[in-house]
């Protein structure tokens, strides 16, 4: 496998020819914030907070570097004015649905973003996906999955596929940045299978 040279903050790194600029990044030292990112999972971009700018051949541009493969010469610039505005416009809009979340609220701290700048609308998910595509390419279980689209798309857990195979595993909740996937289990137990609820809790009190 074929060695790759880019520059990344002014430094050189090397890398292979199949890392994204993300992985480039992580192996020399150099932290680039996502919330969607995983090492075991396939990259997703859904966060955008890993965006920084790139540079080839004197043009310059945003991408997401959890997405963006290496290439040789490449500049990479991780804090510019422009990355940095739009990772805290980010981090603030995130912030309307889950204001409590404690990587968010570091991040906000980090990069000076405003909690209260949008309205708020708390649903306590961030649609990372992190759950969803663990239990699929990890777990192949396929327990949990994306609903509807748009400002309605939410994750929910498939109960016929709960009921059998979370409780013995719940290896996703650790991956949540938020409380939301805890709280969504939880109601997917007591609503739709509560019978095995019920056996679990009198178990626990034995």
């Amino acid at each position: 496998m074929s060695e790759i040279l880019l520059q990344i903050d002014g430094k050189d790194v090397k890398a292979t020819e199949t890392m994204t600029v993300l992985e480039a990044a992580r192996s020399a030292g150099i932290h680039i914030p996502t919330l969607c990112h995983h090492e075991k999972l396939e990259p997703y971009g859904g966060c955008r907070l890993c965006t920084v700018e790139v540079e080839t051949r004197g043009r310059a541009r945003l991408v997401a570097a959890c997405l963006f493969p290496v290439q040789p010469d490449l500049i990479v610039r991780t804090h510019t004015p422009e990355v940095d505005k739009l990772r805290k416009t980010i981090i603030e809009l995130l912030m309307a649905h889950a204001p409590d979340s404690f990587e968010l609220l570091d991040l906000a701290q980090e990069y000076g973003a405003d909690r209260n700048r949008f309205d708020q609308e708390s649903s306590f998910c961030l649609l990372c996906g992190l759950c969803v595509r663990y239990c699929n390419e990890v777990k192949q279980k396929n327990a949990i999955a994306f609903v509807d689209c748009g400002a309605k798309r939410e994750i929910n857990f498939i109960p016929e596929i709960a009921s059998q195979e979370c409780r013995d595993c719940k290896e996703c909740f650790p991956l949540c940045p938020t409380s939301y996937l805890q709280a969504a289990y939880f109601l997917t137990e007591a609503l739709a299978f509560p019978h095995e609820s019920n056996a679990a809790h009198a178990l626990t009190k034995k």
